[in-house]
């Protein structure tokens, strides 16, 4: 299975290398830093990503 990386939208274009990229994985969603491609990403189940998103909201509300 081939993995499609997206950078956020809010990050400063497509040669912005100063970002995170999210992959949909069968296991779930992969984050990997955009700077280091080859380098392997963290791979969250679907729970644990919305978790992180939530928390990520919380905290830039407060």
């Amino acid at each position: 299975m081939t993995t499609e990386w997206r950078k956020s939208s809010y990050s400063g274009g497509v040669e912005d290398k100063a970002c995170v990229e999210l992959g949909r994985l069968a296991a779930g969603v992969g984050v990997r830093d955009s700077k280091g491609p080859d380098g392997g990403h963290l791979t969250l189940s679907g729970a644990q990503f919305a978790n992180l998103i939530a928390q990520l909201k919380q905290d830039s509300a407060g």
